[in-house]
């Protein structure tokens, strides 16, 4: 294997195409240089999460993996680029987790629980998902601001690597990132 940080754009597109020789090699290469870093962002991810959540950081890692590797029209700007993707990809994942979840719970027999056997954390999910949907109504008042927030609260990325993959300055992503939480913590603080 060759130093993926060399040429690792190059390896993107041409996982990229349709019909490309060794297609399945470059993607299996592309996927153990990307693996780290995916798997960084999904730990991320399943901190915020509940001990008992039924997704591993692994799972979740492996399943961004293969929905993001369906994608045949994307084109690769870079490694930060794709990360970003990644990133909306896990948190989708995790958003869709957490209503079916939700689903599966008004479906359910009621059943009487002592106050010490509730979970305080199984409230997390529903935050998920209020998170989600703040964020949702956000992007409609300021869609950057709104992406920086995505990169950062479920990307797991660092200021420097969203301006990266955003295109902008880092002074730019710090004050996109200020307001956006000013205006999430007080969404999510009202509801």
């Amino acid at each position: 294997m060759t130093d993926p940080l060399h040429d690792i754009t190059g390896w993107l597109a041409s996982a990229g195409q349709q019909g490309a020789p060794h297609g399945a090699e470059v993607g299996k290469e592309l996927f153990q240089w990307l693996y780290d870093d995916l798997l960084r962002m999904a730990r991320g991810q399943m901190r915020k999460e509940h001990a008992a959540h039924t997704l591993s950081a692994t799972a979740l890692t492996h399943e961004a993996w293969f929905r993001m590797n369906e994608q045949t029209r994307t084109q690769w700007a870079n490694r930060s680029h794709f990360l970003a993707v990644a990133s909306t990809v896990m948190r989708r994942i995790l958003v869709h987790h957490a209503v079916a979840k939700q689903a599966q719970k008004r479906d359910a027999d009621l059943v009487s629980l002592t106050l010490a056997e509730h979970q305080p954390s199984e409230a997390i999910g529903n935050d998920l998902v209020s998170v989600h949907e703040a964020l949702l109504a956000f992007e409609a008042i300021d869609p950057r601001a709104a992406r920086v927030v995505e990169l950062k609260f479920f990307g797991g990325m660092e200021n420097t690597e969203i301006a990266e993959a955003l295109d902008i300055s880092l002074a730019t992503v710090k004050r996109e990132w200020s307001v956006a939480r000013a205006w999430l913590l007080r969404e999510l603080s009202v509801g």
